[in-house]
């Protein structure tokens, strides 16, 4: 069978191609699904022809369907008729009928045949060994989901009992099954009464729907029982619904269940406390409770207070992320969350000027102390709080008042707690130091935190003790690589934020020394055994010298030490990730070394020349992908910054460069080796000119102009245009996307009115059998696996003249819709899918021919 053509032209089109594969196809497909013999099928070929059925039934909601194609109600029935079905086909099979079922035309039909009730009833799999498997209660969920769209499914469920088994499908052991069973409750609910009721809603049952009468009153019956597992389960339900429903009848569930939730946080003998931050934090986001009158937020407040530090955390979080909290709730979220820090201020030895981060505490005070004394929550308690921190402080626009200076202190007390050089004297103290001590996700979690907290209002006054705790982590031989990541991290940020123009000398030298002491660390961190480490340092170079180059305490500090020298030995390291970094960290020091307008002269140590060839053999030559993807960003940059001029003929530079690219194996490589065409055609054109359409009725008034075949002669001398064409070619789809881009961008240089090009194609005719051969290859894509070379076939490459026949003649549009293409409009065709699923199930004999 041979696959058929895109069918998604037009909806009547498609209906009727979809149709026509049904008919055809879908008779065997069913006859194979139904077969006992065969011993497994594909999950993967199963969710295709479901996503199949979806699009089908989305275009075609008739009862026709059925009535011609009766092989899918015969194939039901001969499944239920089977004596021991495979699971995952009882599965597949629900899940069908649910999708057939979500039309009432459709629905109804099912039901005359007496379908229904044998699948989603009593009858069907509900009461069969089959029921324990859990893709088979999976697909019951999920048929009846995609079944409940209409009122006559509502009253089915709830009248043939299918609303007791989602009841009792929210405490399934399969965690999917009743995250689907909760999900699917929240549906009908919200079905019921947006589809039956005309009038607002009240606390009187007679004015719900029948349906939505049974879920409120579950619900309700639930919270009020003894069970913890119930009640979980409803508060889940509750929570699910107050995030996706914002309607005003919500207000009447949640008057009917706040007094039952409010106690929960005072409950002993219940433990559900952990349910209820979200569930409050649903609630309080809605527009229906979210005014300051509401009732919510001394609920909420309440919860902020008796809520463990561990459960209000998140609430805490929520709530100074929403801009309509009333301010008085918002500061006691903040003091939640500092909490913790500012028990580590105060169990901290040293005088301190406050003392603390607050002045007072929301919860009892030696519940957290508890928790921070013992190694099981303590660590975890404070990784929640400072991933918090770092959230809050990320935000681009916060209403949050954050003591910066004083969260900066604990932050340093924290890690000096870590790292053991605090010596704390009380108890507490002790105890927490003994837990942190070399705690790498605590002191990750904390320089993330202080990374945030640069430049922040008031940090200023502790510079120097911050650089203190940073330069004791850098040269602590106990920094674990990943925590010396981070630190380097924090590190920039501060040495950025302290280069700012400052006109006090004090100032000026206390920078002078902390980037000597910086440089002087780093030097030993680029001679590491350990290759994370030395691949960090160079990070960190790179970091500091894109932010910082323009500076001149740091070009003097830099350059005076052995940071340079050592970064070039690392473009010979062993380890490729090392090698790669090494080649961007020497491709940003030549900004300094060799661009900048005063570019230091010390012997050959910063030869231009030098530098370029290392950089040109590692492209050639470097067995790994990643330093040869390094050295062409590198290229890259130096030309868009434009400073390839200073080294040689921008032209030849080009030129090699890509000659060597398009050699590559790497499919990464060559498409950045396009981006470095992109820049080159872009800073050519913007240089000499858009060129003059030679075709344009009427003159161009544009005095910055060049001929086009003077502008084609530089790039065809810099030999692009066989690059791009054989990129067009390209096996990797996202290469031949760009160099298609790229053309389309020359053309519209060239040929700015589309008409015109036209135009130009009709009347010059005599484009030889060259471009013709040209457009023929490249209409093949990437199966045109012998691309000619420079000559063949009349085609050169470096010809100005040809070029422009070239871009005159050839669609790119055409060409783009062609690429950009997945193989996915051929694998998800209708044919294509069915023939999958003939395939899996084994009728080999029937399909010979490989689908794909």
């Amino acid at each position: 069978m041979a696959l058929s053509k895109p069918w998604f032209i037009d909806r009547s089109r498609h209906r009727f191609a979809m149709t026509r594969e049904c008919g055809l196809l879908l008779p065997r497909v069913c006859a194979a699904l139904a077969d006992p013999r065969r011993p497994g099928f594909d999950d993967t070929c199963l969710e295709k022809l479901l996503d199949w059925f979806r699009r089908l039934t989305a275009f075609d909601p008739s009862v026709e369907l059925l009535q011609n194609n009766p092989c899918l109600t015969e194939f039901i029935t001969s499944v239920l008729a089977l004596p021991e079905p495979n699971p995952s086909i009882i599965s597949f099979t629900l899940r069908l009928a649910g999708i057939l079922a979500a039309s009432e035309s459709r629905f109804q039909h099912l039901q005359q045949e007496k379908l229904l009730a044998r699948l989603f009833g009593t009858d069907g799999p509900l009461n069969s060994t089959l029921w324990e498997d859990a893709s088979v209660r999976s697909g019951w969920v999920k048929g009846v989901h995609r079944m409940a769209q209409h009122q006559p499914a509502l009253h089915f469920l709830c009248n043939g009992g299918g609303i007791d088994v989602i009841f009792s499908l929210q405490g399934d052991p399969s965690l999917f099954v009743a995250s689907a069973a909760s999900k699917l409750l929240v549906h009908m609910l919200t079905f019921s009464v947006e589809s039956e009721t005309t009038k607002p809603l009240t606390t009187k049952d007679c004015d719900w729907p029948a349906c939505a009468q049974m879920i409120i009153k579950h619900i309700e019956d639930s919270l009020q029982s003894r069970s913890a597992s119930h009640i979980e389960q409803s508060l889940k339900l509750l929570t699910s619904l107050f995030d996706s429903c914002r309607a005003t009848w919500t207000a009447v569930i949640w008057s009917g269940v706040a007094k039952q939730v409010e106690s929960f946080l005072t409950e002993e003998t219940v433990q559900v406390q952990h349910m209820l931050a979200s569930l409050l934090l649903n609630v309080a986001r809605s527009p229906v409770f979210c005014d300051t009158e509401g009732s919510i937020w001394p609920l909420v407040t309440s919860a902020l207070e008796h809520l463990t530090p561990v459960q209000a955390g998140p609430l805490a979080t929520g709530l100074l992320r929403f801009y309509k909290c009333p301010q008085d709730v918002r500061i006691q979220a903040l003091t939640v969350l500092l909490q913790p820090m500012d028990c580590i201020l105060r169990a901290a030895s040293q005088p301190l000027e406050h003392a603390g981060l607050l002045d007072e505490s929301v919860s009892d005070p030696t519940t957290l102390e508890s928790l921070l004394s013992s190694k099981s929550s303590c660590v975890g308690l404070l990784c929640q709080t400072l991933a918090r921190l770092e959230e809050l402080l990320s935000l681009a626009r916060s209403r949050v008042d954050l003591p910066h200076a004083s969260l900066l202190r604990s932050l340093m007390t924290l890690l000096q707690f870590c790292n053991g050089f605090l010596s704390p004297a009380s108890p507490l103290g002790s105890t927490i130091s003994r837990i942190l001590i070399n705690c790498f996700r605590v002191q990750r979690s904390a320089l993330g935190v202080l990374a945030a907290l640069s430049g922040r209002k008031g940090c200023d006054t502790h510079i120097e003790s911050l650089f203190e705790v940073l330069l004791a982590y850098l040269e602590s031989p106990n920094t674990s690589p990943t925590v010396l990541k981070k630190t380097f991290q924090a590190t920039s940020k501060w040495l950025v934020h302290l280069q700012e123009p400052s006109s006090s000398n004090s100032q000026q030298q206390r920078t002078e020394k902390i980037l000597k002491d910086v440089f002087l660390v780093l030097q030993k961190h680029l001679c590491s055994p350990c290759w994370e480490v030395r691949d960090s340092s160079l990070e960190f170079i790179t970091v500091l010298i894109d932010r910082l180059k323009d500076r001149d305490e740091f070009r003097q500090s830099l350059l005076s030490s052995a940071v340079p020298r050592l970064t070039e030995d690392l473009l010979e390291d062993p380890e490729s990730y090392v090698r790669a970094s090494a080649v961007t960290a020497v491709g940003h020091l030549a900004f300094i070394t060799h661009f900048a307008p005063e570019s230091p002269v010390v012997g050959n140590q910063y030869n231009k020349e030098n530098t370029v060839a290392k950089l040109q053999e590692i492209l050639s030559t470097d067995t790994e992908g990643f330093p040869r993807r390094a050295v062409i960003s590198v290229f890259t940059e130096w030309l868009r910054q434009g400073c390839t001029a200073q080294l040689e003929d921008t032209e030849q530079f080009v030129s090699r460069v890509i000659q060597t690219v398009e050699q590559d194996l790497d499919w990464e490589v060559r498409l950045r080796g396009l981006e470095l065409v992109s820049v080159f055609c872009s800073q050519t054109v913007s240089r000499l000119g858009h060129p003059v359409c030679p075709y344009a009725p009427v003159p161009s008034k544009v005095t910055n102009s060049i001929h086009p075949i003077e502008l084609l002669k530089i790039f065809c001398r810099a030999k692009l245009f066989g690059f791009l064409f054989r990129s067009l070619c390209d096996c990797d789809r996202a290469v031949a996307q760009r160099a298609c881009d790229i053309l389309i961008v020359l053309e519209g240089h060239f040929y700015p009115i589309r008409h015109l090009k036209e135009s130009q194609m009709t009347a010059d005719p005599a484009g030889g059998q060259g471009i013709a051969w040209l457009q023929r290859t490249l209409r093949q894509g990437s199966l045109a696996q012998n691309f000619l070379t420079d000559g063949d076939n009349g085609v050169d490459f470096q010809d100005a003249e040809s070029m422009m026949l070239a871009l005159s003649t050839i669609d790119f549009i055409e060409i783009h819709d062609e690429v950009n293409k997945s193989s996915a409009h051929v694998e998800e065709s209708p044919q294509s899918l069915l023939q999958d699923i003939l395939a899996t199930v084994g009728t080999i004999e029937d399909n010979e021919v490989d689908c794909y």
